[in-house]
């Protein structure tokens, strides 16, 4: 994906590719939000304000317009963009020019129904909100059940009640259109043909929705090709068609089974490459920040255990910078050496929570930008602190003047070595 610098003179026209109703506001919020976060739900309904009194097309506005209403930077609702477009919310299509121009095509959100059976949607928004919230929200949106029994159906029919006494030439009329998301990388359907024999599978059980859902599924409980070849074996019938409520359900075992009974969240992650350094500079500090970069906080914190398991205490910390807060991985893996180097390899919370604070109210993104903020307030707690106090001393090895050093020490190479270990570019 070209990597495009958005201006505030860049000029945008939103187009309406569905018909948007009040309950579709309904739904981004309880839905939508707990997901994708109130900034990008804001950006949302903002644009469909936007569109003229039919809603179906835009004057043409400028972005400097979006950050004056909404009261935020370009960096910002750039992300906000990006967020709606990876689930379907919005499509962008973009022309330069001496003002660059931009189209934001809005598509509606799905379905309570298509919501609550979508593979990726559900599972995340049940983990973002929990199983209380999830279970007000079932009851909101489910159907009533009434008992018709003693009733008979006496509505009048359309021919009954009307004559039709001439015809009315056809149009195209704007229909109700929800955009599907995607994903970059997918599902080896070959090496699945290959790998199952035809007389278990049947080939016309692959097709384009199947496919689809497996690709989704793969997704959201991390199965590259051959793991989710398992899930598929175990779920096709004698005649050798996959059962979707079975895929479904063995893809969630199997996840659960692997990760002691914890269902899958979109936050171990890495670093989003929009965010990513280019690549090229082989510089130690270069290296290390490939490390956070290309790293879930995870599996970073993990590392920090020996390869153990976190603590779940350790890991409720992470996830809550990561969904709470919304700190990006790689500033969050920053931040987990940061606190374990200052604080004597404890991740006490009070300390984390006040470093995370700062970080994003400064709108530390990047990996660069956290290990630069990091260094700058160590010199301040250094300089104010007084000298017979040793520990304020401690600081990560990838500090500028740590790796400038022309003779690192033997416990400052093997730090390096350990952080970079893996991840050799």
């Amino acid at each position: 994906m070209k990597n495009i610098t958005l201006l505030p003179a860049d000029s945008y026209t939103v187009i309406s590719k569905s018909i948007l109703t009040g309950g579709d506001r309904k739904n981004l919020i309880a839905l939508y939000e707990p997901i994708i976060g109130p900034i990008a739900v804001s950006l949302y309904l903002t644009l469909w304000n936007d569109l003229d009194k039919l809603e179906i097309m835009s004057l043409e506005y400028n972005h400097h317009h979006l950050m004056s209403i909404m009261k935020l930077d370009l960096t910002s609702l750039k992300v906000a963009r990006e967020t709606l477009e990876s689930v379907g919310l919005i499509k962008t299509l973009y022309k330069e020019g001496n003002v660059n121009s931009y189209i934001y095509e809005l598509y509606a959100p799905l379905s309570p129904k298509e919501f609550f059976t979508h593979p990726i949607f559900n599972v995340v928004l049940y983990n973002n909100i929990g199983k209380v919230e999830y279970d007000r929200l079932k009851v909101m949106y489910q159907s009533i059940n009434y008992n018709f029994d003693d009733y008979i159906d006496i509505t009048s029919t359309l021919d009954n009640t009307f004559k039709s006494s001439y015809i009315i030439p056809e149009f195209d009329i704007r229909e109700r259109q929800t955009s599907n998301i995607k994903l970059e990388k997918s599902i080896d359907f070959d090496m699945v043909l290959s790998s199952i024999p035809s007389n278990i599978l049947n080939e016309k059980s692959l097709n384009k929705k199947v496919r689809e859902l497996i690709n989704n599924l793969a997704f959201v409980y991390n199965l590259d090709t051959l793991k989710m070849i398992e899930v598929i074996r175990s779920s096709i019938n004698s005649n050798g068609y996959i059962i979707t409520t079975d895929l479904r359900r063995k893809a969630r075992d199997y996840y659960t089974f692997q990760n002691n009974g914890k269902l899958p969240t979109l936050i171990y992650r890495t670093q989003p490459d929009y965010l990513k350094e280019p690549i090229g500079d082989t510089s130690k500090r270069a290296k290390i920040i490939y490390v956070f970069e290309n790293t879930t906080p995870y599996d970073f914190l993990k590392s920090k255990y020996k390869g153990s398991n976190p603590t779940s205490r350790d890991l409720k910390l992470i996830e809550s910078l990561l969904c709470d807060l919304e700190l990006k991985p790689a500033v969050v893996n920053v931040l987990i050496d940061y606190v374990l180097r200052k604080n004597n390899n404890k991740l006490n919370q009070a300390f984390v929570e006040t470093i995370a604070g700062q970080w994003k109210r400064c709108n530390v993104q990047t990996a660069r930008d956290a290990m630069n903020l990091a260094e700058k307030e160590n010199k301040k707690i250094v300089k104010s602190s007084p000298k017979n106090i040793k520990n304020i001393e401690a600081k990560p090895v990838w500090f500028k003047d740590e790796i400038k050093k022309e003779e690192a020490s033997e416990d400052e190479i093997k730090e390096l070595e350990e952080l970079m270990k893996g991840y050799r570019q």
